[in-house]
């Protein structure tokens, strides 16, 4: 029986539910027998459940906290009360000696996540009066890098990419309209998996984009080919992928539930490595893509910004700076040695190298 595309589906579906992917990882390991680390983490945790961020949010924190509680453990520091200032100091030493397993040390970004997630938890404790002082108050950040985005693709890559899944197969077909749907709208990843079939308004063109970062609903225009690709998907191949009548997910997996956000990823790096267009990434490429065509063709950064669900202003205005078609145009208008003045010769091809200036025509 074949093991990919539609025919997999029913293949699929007579998995257990422990043998499918993306399930829950297995147990940390950590310590957890009284007030430990390991058991304070968890309630810092549940308290930030508690105070509504999002599910993203709070294991994002989780993973910031994992490597300095399984650092502590190592070193025999399993309790609040251990931990100091010269403690902390020797981490953040430790996170810039490491190395990953290619040899490469963690970008500064990641380092600073890490020490910050452990700067807000031990601030956290001394609110709990769980400490009487905070090690880490006095903890000082390596200085941020402000670093350019990788290189968007070009119209000619994307078409590449979008022609990747096979639309003869209806999950080939359901992949497509995914990826025409990152492209047009510049969608979250984790946005996307929660979609559901009512957040589409086909008449007026428009995605309602419910819970995105920061919890935060915004709507956005879809456009009319990624339109016609998300109709075909639900006219087409959501009815085969369907299993329970009452599921509202838009996208469907081959179980006939909601996407898990790391395995589209997945696809979508794969789609992309298939294209050999020489750039690497997954569906935030797709989101960058979106955002450099749309400024590239006039669109005001305010427009952008309010697509893309972005907070503030200044996290849109990265585009400004990748954007180097409007640059070039800009330059060869307003330079002086751009604007070809008629008393001045332009250099004659293949003619022998002369210091100094070009000469002047007579």
């Amino acid at each position: 029986m074949a093991k990919t595309g539609y025919n997999a589906v029913r293949w699929m579906r007579q998995r257990t539910q422990d043998k499918r992917g993306g399930n829950e990882k297995p147990d940390d390991g950590f310590t957890r027998e009284g007030p430990t680390l390991a058991a304070l983490t968890d309630d810092y945790l549940e308290h930030l459940h508690i105070l509504n961020r999002t599910p993203e949010a709070v294991e994002s924190r989780h993973c910031e906290l994992k490597p300095f509680l399984a650092w502590a453990e190592e070193r025999g520091l399993f309790h609040a009360d251990q931990i100091t200032r010269t403690i902390l100091e020797s981490y953040q030493r430790w996170l810039w000696t490491y190395r990953k397993k290619n040899g490469k040390p963690l970008g500064i970004t990641t380092q600073r996540a890490r020490l910050g997630g452990v700067m807000n938890f031990f601030a956290w404790l001394c609110k709990q009066h769980a400490l009487e002082a905070n090690p880490a108050s006095e903890i000082e950040l390596p200085r941020s890098e402000k670093r350019l985005p990788v290189e968007a693709l070009s119209i000619t890559e994307v078409e590449a990419v979008l022609s990747q899944p096979n639309i003869a197969d209806p999950l080939g077909l359901r992949d497509r309209a995914i990826l025409e749907l990152f492209y047009s709208t510049g969608i979250r990843r984790a946005e996307l998996v929660r979609l559901e079939v009512s957040n589409l308004n086909r008449e007026k063109r428009l995605l309602h984009i419910r819970l995105g970062k920061g919890r935060k609903d915004r709507v956005v225009p879809v456009g009319t080919r990624a339109l016609r690709w998300v109709e075909k998907y639900l006219n087409d191949v959501r009815p085969l992928l369907m299993i329970n009548a009452a599921e509202q997910t838009l996208f469907l997996s081959g179980y006939g539930e909601a996407f898990n956000p790391d395995v589209l990823g997945r696809k979508v790096v794969q789609y992309i490595e298939n294209a050999n267009t020489g750039h690497k990434g997954g569906a935030h490429l797709f989101r960058h893509t979106c955002a450099t065509h749309l400024l590239e063709g006039g669109a005001d950064i305010r427009y952008i910004q309010q697509l893309l669900g972005h907070e503030k202003l200044e996290t849109t205005a990265i585009y400004t700076e990748v954007s180097i078609i409007q640059l070039q145009a800009v330059h060869a208008r307003c330079h002086p040695a751009e604007r070809h003045d008629d008393h001045v010769a332009a250099p004659v091809a293949d003619a022998p190298e002369k210091p100094g200036l070009p000469a002047v025509a007579e």
